[in-house]
């Protein structure tokens, strides 16, 4: 073990727990971490607990040997989702987040010694990891009592492991996550708490909780955050697909949103019903249903699920938008699917794995198949909205591993009904063609939407802020705008749509809104209308309504294209659902607007928006390739 610290440049602290520790398990592959999560199972499972001053033994998950991998199951409900308010800072560097002196009057560097002493008195496991996946040199280090052997297991799933004896001597390691679950008890009143502390070698993650989302997952998508902050470039949180036609066209679509978003379900084929139809929509108030006839859907060549690196290394400086992979593996969320045959696609990758996978909150005993649709329930009869597995992309069929040019940038919003008898922001018709300067506003709101099954949420309209990866960003808000508009004003050679998922108006349509954009557009070959195909929205927010959408052959209802037209809403509901949205952009946007760091252009945007701009207003603002032939 001394081997292997001597031959890694670690933090200070992470030297000090590997020194001092009782013994540490350095795993070097995946099957290193597949034994850790399941040593001293005892017929198939294995309980992970901590004794809790003054509580005593406190039951944290079950760990279960299943024939396709290893199922997790926390006892406590409020550990199946991430908490969005997980996340405090440590160190004093500038942040618009809260820090762990504001949030508790004390000074992180207690309850770092306190952490150090915790995890010195335990038997550790130990892996590195390389952040971003590309050759950036974002090596990482984590730490975890050996017992949490599947957070590990999950980690190294989505970051990838990386054999120590491969590493040169001094490879300089600068992201570690130290995983201390008992924390959570003694200092955070249960709650799911990630401090990060910032160093000016190093970004640090005491993870005091043991999901992987905000730690795991979102601990290190923040490290690449604040990497890129300092060199100024971007993480999206995206998923990336190459779409290919039946006609051979090839059009790439990287889809941002806030979580729920839609990210994931970009790379899943639309759904059919058993004799092939699609269920299109169906109406909240009378059920009637809408079907569609799809002969052949398009090849979907996945690229990425949902961080997507666009670092200058990979860009071209021709317009265009360069981007790969962020991770290693995929968190699929799996709610969706509540009977065999749904998604077969992801069903066959889950059922039949090629390597073993992780599965969180699905039913699934000791020695059984974890299937993807037996989800534990919170409570009886109400199953856990947050069902997942994790998964190495090397395994997904078709996956692309190289840099690839964005064609299209889509924005996911999850919508709620909108009727006369209850107007909302579900106003947006099945999808929407918005100018740069729209989709840089969107991105700074980023709605977090309705019904939203990935998180601990209010129910209420909320925002997740600049580019939707704001939960996860350590430094400025307005730095994260800034750099977000730079990006899009360089790269003008790509177009933006706008989606809403569960409902358009008074219809539910659960993803299909944005399978039907993919579908439609690649047939297309793009972004590219004539004159007479698209209207300016009646709500400027919403850029232009298509006039009409025929997808082989069939044409779709042109209240879904404008779902002012619907009988249930009619103009006044529409209008009071466009003050509600409209409404919130401002609420959100007055903050960068008074950031005197805001850029000029930024500044021009948004005074466009204050002042009931036009979409051709917006278009003027940003030098772009248009979406418009010539006739």
């Amino acid at each position: 073990m001394k081997e292997i610290i001597q031959k890694l440049k670690l933090p200070d602290f992470a030297r000090e727990v590997l020194d001092g520790c009782k013994s540490v398990s350095m795993a070097s592959n995946i099957d290193d971490l597949y034994q850790l999560s399941i040593l001293n199972e005892v017929n198939g499972e294995k309980m992970v607990s901590y004794e809790i001053p003054g509580k005593g033994e406190i039951k944290e998950a079950l760990v279960s040997r299943v024939k396709n991998g290893i199922s997790v199951n926390y006892f406590d409900p409020y550990m199946r989702r991430r908490d969005p308010a997980s996340m405090l800072i440590g160190d004093a560097f500038s942040t618009d987040k809260p820090t762990y002196k504001e949030s508790t009057g004390n000074d992180f560097a207690l309850l770092k010694d306190e952490t150090l002493k915790w995890m010195q008195n335990q038997e550790l496991a130990a892996f590195v990891f390389k952040a971003g996946q590309m050759d950036m040199g974002y090596y990482g280090i984590a730490i975890a009592p050996v017992n949490a052997g599947f957070f590990c297991l999950g980690l190294g799933l989505l970051q990838g492991i990386v054999d120590w004896n491969t590493l040169d001597d001094g490879t300089d390691i600068k992201i570690a996550i130290y995983t201390a679950p008992p924390f959570r008890h003694t200092h955070f009143d249960g709650k799911q708490v990630v401090v990060h502390e910032r160093t000016k070698k190093a970004h640090e993650i005491f993870s005091y909780n043991l999901y992987p989302g905000p730690s795991a997952k979102k601990g290190v998508y923040s490290a690449l955050i604040d990497f890129g902050e300092k060199e100024n470039w971007i993480t999206t949180h995206s998923s990336v697909v190459q779409v290919v036609t039946p006609y051979e066209n090839r059009v790439t679509i990287m889809h941002e949103g806030a979580s729920g978003g839609g990210k994931s379900e970009m790379h899943e084929h639309i759904h059919r019903e058993y004799d092939g139809t699609i269920t299109l929509a169906k109406n909240v108030l009378s059920n009637e249903q809408l079907s569609l006839v799809l002969p052949r859907g398009c090849d979907l060549r996945p690229v990425a699920d949902d961080m997507a690196v666009c670092h200058p290394s990979i860009q071209k400086k021709d317009g265009t938008l360069r981007v790969i992979d962020a991770e290693a593996g995929w968190f699929i969320r799996v709610d969706h699917i509540k009977n065999y045959g749904t998604d077969p696609d992801i069903e066959s990758l889950a059922i039949h794995p090629v390597k073993p996978l992780l599965f969180l909150n699905l039913d699934a005993p000791a020695n059984s198949t974890a299937l993807v649709w037996e989800h534990t329930e919170d409570e009886p009869g109400k199953p856990c909205p947050n069902p997942r597995f994790v998964v190495s992309r090397d395994v997904v069929p078709g996956i692309v591993s190289h840099p690839v040019s964005v064609n299209i940038r889509s924005f996911g919003v999850r919508t709620p009904p909108c009727h006369k008898d209850d107007p909302t922001y579900g106003i947006m018709g099945i999808f929407h063609v918005i100018p740069p300067a729209l989709a840089w506003l969107w991105r700074l709101v980023s709605p977090r939407g309705h019904a939203n099954p990935s998180i601990i949420d209010t129910g209420a309209m909320s925002s997740e802020g600049v580019g939707s990866y704001w939960p996860f960003a350590t430094g400025k808000k307005i730095t994260q705008a800034n750099l977000l508009l730079k990006q899009i004003e360089s790269t003008g050679k790509v177009h933006y749509v706008l989606c809403p998922n569960q409902h358009v108006g008074a219809w539910k349509v659960g993803f299909n809104p944005q399978w039907i954009m993919r579908e439609y557009l690649a047939r297309r070959g793009g972004v590219k209308f004539m004159p007479h195909e698209l209207v300016e929205a009646r709500s400027s927010l919403l850029g232009y309504s298509l006039n009409r959408l025929v997808i082989e052959g069939q044409e779709i209802e042109k209240y879904l294209l404008m779902p002012e037209l619907q009988s249930e809403i009619g103009i006044g509901t529409y209008d009071k659902g466009a003050k509600i949205l409209s409404d919130f952009f401002a609420q959100e946007l007055q903050q960068y607007y008074n950031d005197p760091e805001l850029c000029t252009l930024g500044k021009k945007i948004i005074e466009c928006f204050m002042n009931g701009g036009s979409v051709k207003d917006y278009e003027a603002l940003i030098d772009a390739e248009p979406v418009f032939c010539e006739a």
